[in-house]
């Protein structure tokens, strides 16, 4: 096993990235993790049930914007790597409240950046040599595509909402801190990810929640936002390729090589969940007179600011690290409906008196209909997980 990879150090691990990353890393690798979560609505303990009595699995409450919290654990558990999954990571919900985005996602970077130098300055020149801090961010950071071309590491920064503003001001941080300090960053930006323990507020578990219940699923504008689907285990084997094996100071861009609209993904969705679960043994839906879960669309109003299309190259990820995603887009999808349909109690649990699927994001307006949340497709990103919290709130 890497050296680096003997003790990680996962912020944001109660989150949709950051839980499957805990799991990946306990499955493939010998590696002892430590996860800093503050539990925000998206972050929550349920994600991390069945790993809870591992003996290599530690969990710690914690903001990472808490300076004095991060300078304890990093005394404390003392890792050989970092990987900052822990951020704000709706783009609806930083149209609605920026604050708690530039909190997390900016501050909060710069706390773990700074907290990372010193304890990597103090450390022994083997350790100093192993040590390895991953800064995970996201394509919104790159802005809007055109019909043709992709993002690839060496495309201008031109973020278009909140979210996609205080990552890239995130990534500008890690940069630096390589640059100025010597610190040994590396940076990834994924697509969109989907998978188990994503947060229902997302594209394809809001939709296959709301199907399930015969309630509308509501499409922003047209719904030929395209976006590049990365199922989420690729992405995380894709991180722990660049953690033991990346270069420090280089970014990594990390893709599904998957470019669908909106209303394909659903249309796909709803296909699935007709296998799985029948429209017809649906009593939900037979309740509301619909025969078919595409019936079920339901168009919208766009979201402000809304970027048109995103497309990842990650040949640079897959030429230096041999890195390519092992899930097929059906496949991936087929087997995250069957994962909600098997763990409706997780739904439940991690709903409760956070989240009603409201749509968010409309500058005041309110929305024109009561199809509930609309569509929001990115994963969470990415997005990343989402984000720690303070060591001394219950």
């Amino acid at each position: 096993m890497s050296e680096t990879l003997e003790r990680v150090l996962v912020t944001g691990g109660a989150g949709f990235i950051g839980s499957n990353l805990v799991r990946h890393l306990l499955e493939h690798t010998d590696a002892h993790v430590v996860v800093v979560d503050k539990l925000t609505y998206a972050g929550n303990l349920a994600s991390l049930d069945d790993v809870a009595g591992d003996p290599r699995f530690r969990f710690v409450r914690a903001d990472i914007a808490d300076r004095a919290a991060l300078a304890v654990i990093f005394a404390e558990h003392r890792p050989t790597a970092v990987a900052n999954l822990a951020a704000e990571s709706h783009v609806d919900r930083s149209i609605e409240g920026p604050r708690a985005f530039v909190h997390s996602n900016l501050v909060g970077a710069f706390e773990v950046l700074e907290a990372a130098r010193q304890y990597w300055d103090e450390a022994d020149p083997q350790r100093r040599g192993a040590f390895r801090l991953l800064q995970v961010s996201t394509d919104e950071v790159f802005g809007s595509l055109p019909e043709t071309g992709s993002f690839r590491e060496t495309t201008p920064y031109d973020p278009r909402s909140p979210y996609s503003a205080s990552k890239a001001g995130a990534d500008h941080l890690a940069r630096a801190w390589h640059t100025t300090f010597g610190l040994p960053v590396l940076l990834t930006n994924c697509s969109n990810n989907y998978g188990p323990f994503q947060y229902p507020e997302k594209l394809i578990p809001l939709m296959i929640r709301n199907a399930i219940e015969g309630k509308p699923l509501p499409i922003y504008g047209d719904g030929q936002y395209v976006r590049d689907w990365l199922f989420v285990d690729d992405h995380c084997s894709a991180l722990l390729q660049v953690l033991a094996r990346g270069r420090p100071g280089e970014s990594y861009n990390v893709g599904g090589d998957c470019e669908l609209p909106t209303l394909e993904v659903i249309d796909r969705l709803c296909a699935i969940l007709e296998r799985e679960l029948p429209a017809a043994k649906n009593s939900a839906l037979a309740a509301r007179g619909v025969r078919r879960y595409a019936d079920l669309k339901t168009f919208v109003e766009d979201r402000p600011g809304h970027d048109r299309r995103y497309a990842m190259d990650f040949s640079k990820l897959r030429g230096e690290l041999g890195w390519t995603p092992a899930h097929d887009f059906d496949a991936g999808l087929a087997e995250t409906v069957r994962w909600y349909l098997a763990h409706e109690d997780w739904c439940t649990a991690v709903e409760a008196n956070r989240y009603d699927r409201e749509r968010l994001g409309l500058l005041g307006r309110k929305p024109e209909s009561s199809a509930g949340q609309a569509a929001d497709p990115k994963c969470g990103s990415a997005d990343a997980a989402e984000g720690p919290a303070e060591r001394d709130r219950s």
